[in-house]
């Protein structure tokens, strides 16, 4: 039994493709006595006739909401598929009301029925909603033997998807296309990416993928190989990266501002960390700022924010960064603004190269503390006809926390 605080207007409702007959005694209750229904047209036909009045949810989404509060305080039942929170509407709703003024009704979400269907453990699959979301997400989740449903709009979108599966090297990969799960027009079919024909696909659907060949995985570990991310040269170099992204220690739900991003691949490491985690990316030339923002998208990451612009008058408005990294741009009149303006507890690297920004590394080092990291690397390359050591450029590397 579920129950609503005195306070609570508002029921969401997860309803699946079977209809009233997957709804719960209390989601049966809630309709009785809503005084208004609200959700998409398709959930709206699931039901059979409701007493009281009915209203579309309309499209944009963003709309709806504005309609829905002009009833705060009256009898509302939105009705939104599954699991609401669960790549739903749910969240989008309640970050607009006040604790207890909601109560939620799931039903099971569609990662639940598939992976019941398919036998798979749901703890070891990766769930992602692509409906309006770039297929480039899936590339964090490509390699083989690795298991991911994705929630995709239509049939084109898995057309889409088998040849961007197989345009990877991925097209062994078996399809598993689920429509309507859980209501009368289930249909299960299962073919390989790069033998997709059939194109008689309803909605909703969903595809399990079971990843299959020899493409290039993206690896877990800080420190990806630098042909993922295109640049002109300027980008922090693979090992020097990897030490950048330990010293900065990104953990979960965590923003990070990424000053002179270059080619964006700190800011999108730092996204690939954990699912959870923001970025934003500020630099002064605009081609290198679109070149970050297509990286980002390239490797799954589209939700970094990219900022044209010269720190420190380019910083972003909105809240305080957890972490901040300055690979370029470094000056006296930005350290002491993030100084001055960032909240305690805030951890800071930043990389140099030439002398003057070293000594200005070494001068606040010797001010404010932290710690202060001399990266020295060489290469082997050929000599003659051996081979000799080539020397890069040093890296000194400050860390602090605020």
């Amino acid at each position: 039994m579920v129950e609503s605080s005195p306070e609570a207007w508002l029921t969401i409702i997860g309803i699946g493709e079977d209809g009233p007959d997957g709804l719960s005694a209390a989601g049966r209750a809630a309709l009785a006595q809503a005084e208004l229904v609200m959700g998409p047209a398709r959930h709206l036909a699931l039901l059979p006739a409701i007493s009281c009045p009915v209203m579309e949810w309309p499209v944009p989404f963003a709309d709806g909401i504005a309609l829905l509060m002009q009833h705060r305080g009256r009898r509302v039942v939105m009705l939104a598929s599954g699991d609401p929170f669960w790549f739903g509407a749910g969240t989008s709703v309640t970050r607009h009301l006040e604790p207890g003024e909601w109560v939620a009704i799931p039903a099971p979400s569609t990662f639940t029925l598939a992976t019941a269907r398919l036998g798979w453990p749901l703890e070891d699959v990766a769930c992602l909603g692509l409906h309006a979301a770039p297929l480039e997400r899936l590339k964090p989740h490509l390699a083989p033997g690795q298991r991911v449903i994705a929630l995709l709009r239509d049939g084109e979108a898995v057309t889409a998807l088998a040849d961007c599966l197989s345009g990877q090297g991925f097209g062994p990969s078996m399809l598993h296309v689920m429509e309507a799960l859980g209501g009368p027009r289930e249909r299960m079919r299962g073919v390989t990416a790069e033998a997709l024909s059939f194109t008689d696909i309803a909605h909703p659907v969903a595809v399990g993928i079971d990843c299959a060949g020899h493409g290039d995985a993206l690896p877990l570990t800080a420190g990806r190989p630098d042909h993922w991310f295109a640049s002109d040269g300027q980008i922090t170099k693979r090992p020097v990266r990897a030490l950048t992204l330990s010293a900065l220690a990104p953990r979960g739900g965590e923003l990070l501002w990424d000053i002179g991003a270059g080619s964006g691949s700190i800011g999108i490491e730092w996204l690939l960390a954990h699912p959870a985690n923001r970025a934003c990316a500020i630099e002064a030339d605009p081609v290198r700022a679109d070149r970050a923002r297509a990286n980002a998208v390239a490797l799954g990451v589209d939700q970094l924010k990219v900022f044209i612009g010269r720190a420190p008058d380019a910083l972003p408005d909105g809240p305080a960064p957890d972490a901040v990294f300055i690979g370029g741009g470094l000056s006296e009149a930005l350290l002491d603004t993030l100084w001055a303006g960032l909240p305690a507890g805030t951890r800071l690297v930043a990389n140099a190269v030439t002398l003057e920004s070293e000594a200005l590394l070494t001068r606040w080092h010797g001010q404010k503390g932290g710690s202060l990291l001399r990266i020295e690397l060489a290469d082997a390359a050929p000599l003659g006809n051996r081979h000799g050591w080539r020397a890069r450029y040093p890296v000194v590397q400050w860390s602090v926390t605020l």
